[in-house]
């Protein structure tokens, strides 16, 4: 296919090293850290398009007119209502019940802002679907991205949070 030597070219051009595979299990979330750019999204779709990883993500509602719309739902992108954040992890969990292969790309921090620690929503998303959690990352300063280890919960947050952390 032609996207993977597009995006690895992109890759290249930005002077990123990729790093980790996709994971080999049928559902699971992701966390990508930190999350303090526009560009983190742009890089972990060029990322996502290399690596062959089909993964799905929430971007704001607002984001969704045409053509970025159908643009952005091609690439795995799925509207989330901000007002209405609660339902954004039932939505997920659902869409977990009814795939037999489905992946979940999530900012643990919620925002683009530097904020002192993170959202509980995909904890409680993992959880509520009982798949794992693969860490994902950017690291600006030596321009490497990637993904690293596969955290199974035990349903104890304070320790399974303490390890994410």
């Amino acid at each position: 296919m032609f996207l993977p030597h597009v995006a690895r070219f992109l890759l290249w051009l930005g002077g990123w090293t990729s790093v980790g595979k996709p994971p080999e299990i049928a559902k699971t979330v992701i966390i990508g850290a930190p999350h303090t750019s526009n560009w983190d999204g742009f890089w972990a779709l060029v990322y996502k398009t290399y690596v062959g990883l089909d993964v799905h993500f929430f971007v704001k509602a607002s984001m969704f007119w045409f053509p970025l719309g159908a643009l952005l739902r091609a690439f795995g992108g799925m509207p989330l209502d901000r007002s209405n954040a609660g339902a954004a992890v039932a939505d997920a969990i659902a869409a977990f019940d009814q795939s037999e292969r489905f992946c979940l790309g999530l900012a643990p921090e919620g925002t683009r802002s530097k904020t002192p620690g993170w959202k509980s929503g995909f904890y409680r998303i993992a959880d509520g679907a009982a798949v794992p959690v693969v860490f994902g990352f950017f690291d600006y300063e030596r321009k490497v991205l990637g993904l690293g280890p596969t955290l199974t919960l035990t349903g104890d947050s304070d320790a399974d949070l303490e390890i994410i952390r």
